[in-house]
């Protein structure tokens, strides 16, 4: 196991430093320095010098990869790609346009993304795991075939639908919770619990089909009618062969929910003025702000690598039989 784990941490150095690469084309190579100055400074009335004084300021002035005016280590430390780019791998991601430092502003915004998240991610696999198994226990009744249906038009509905009919109905109408905005300690329930809702039901006609899919295809193996033979019940094959044995693919689509349990919701924080990752990468991205962009991106791709590899280790409780050596 530990051999594994070294390995697979070792396998995730080359792919990071991969995606790393990728993104500083993307924003040094193809998008250039001086189009950055001119995005930022305003296409019209901008001069030469202009730029030359915004790229130096920001320390885009430097060489792309390699100083051939510098000695030594400074060669390949005094460039752009690695005050913004290789420094992000030591937790420095710089600051913004704005000159706010961006790791305090994602250990700050961390908390509320993290407030709609996790109770969404856990209450909605709740939801949909125990909807799923509903439906395969009344497999090819009436409830099951009008629960499909459902789960069919829940799925067919935008996100957007759901966001801004809950915030009509609920805030506007009802008047239950304010519509946007956050508040820490106690008072934070109010401004999280319409996101975490939404979430959830935007979430169970998707996941409960996928869900039921995997509980379907474990019904028919040959270990079920074994237990059906040795006189078991229907509700003890369920929850103890069927649920167990599914876990796997379980796990598998849960591995890429993780990042966005740190990331935050794109969408939710945008409409409910929610101070988390998920607006912060927004407004960057509005702001043209590259920084901060590139930094999300680098966490995103982290945390994305870390939930495979805890996906894999979490097998092993699952399912004895898996071993990795």
């Amino acid at each position: 196991m530990l051999v594994y784990l070294v390995r697979r941490l070792l396998y995730a150095v080359p792919i990071l430093l991969g995606v790393n690469l990728i993104t500083f084309a993307l924003f040094f190579v193809v998008n250039t320095p001086d189009d950055m100055a001119r995005m930022q400074l305003g296409v019209k009335r901008v001069t030469p010098a202009a730029i030359e004084r915004w790229k130096a300021e920001r320390g885009y002035d430097r060489p792309l990869f390699i100083n051939l005016a510098a000695s030594g280590s400074e060669r390949f430390t005094d460039t752009i790609f690695f005050s913004k780019s290789a420094r992000m791998f030591a937790g420095d991601f710089g600051r913004a346009e704005d000159g706010r430092d961006i790791a305090r502003e994602i250990r700050t915004r961390m908390g509320p993304s993290l407030a709609i998240a996790l109770p969404t991610f856990l209450l909605g696999l709740l939801v949909t795991v125990s909807f799923a198994l509903l439906l395969t226990f009344f497999r090819a009744s009436y409830l099951d075939v009008w629960g499909v249906v459902l789960c069919v038009a829940l799925m067919s509905i935008s996100g957007l639908f759901y966001i801004i009919g809950g915030q009509y109905l609920v805030s506007k109408l009802w008047k239950l919770v304010p519509i946007s905005g956050y508040g820490g300690g106690l008072d934070a329930w109010k401004f999280v619990i319409l996101p975490v809702l939404i979430g959830v039901a935007s979430g169970i006609g998707s996941s409960t089909r996928w869900y039921r899919t995997i509980f379907l295809e474990e019904m028919a193996r040959d270990y079920v009618r074994t237990a059906r033979a040795k006189g078991l019940s229907e509700v003890g094959v369920l929850f103890r062969h069927v649920l167990r044995n599914a876990l796997i693919p379980i796990l598998t689509g849960v591995v890429v929910v993780i990042p966005l349990l740190f990331m935050g919701s794109l969408l939710s924080e945008s409409f409910f003025g929610i101070p988390g990752l998920g607006s912060y990468t927004i407004d960057a991205i509005n702001a043209q702000d590259f920084a901060v962009v590139r930094a999300m991106v680098f966490i995103g791709s982290l945390l994305y690598i870390i939930g495979l590899i805890l996906t894999d280790l979490s097998y092993t409780f699952v399912d004895p039989r898996i071993r990795f050596n």
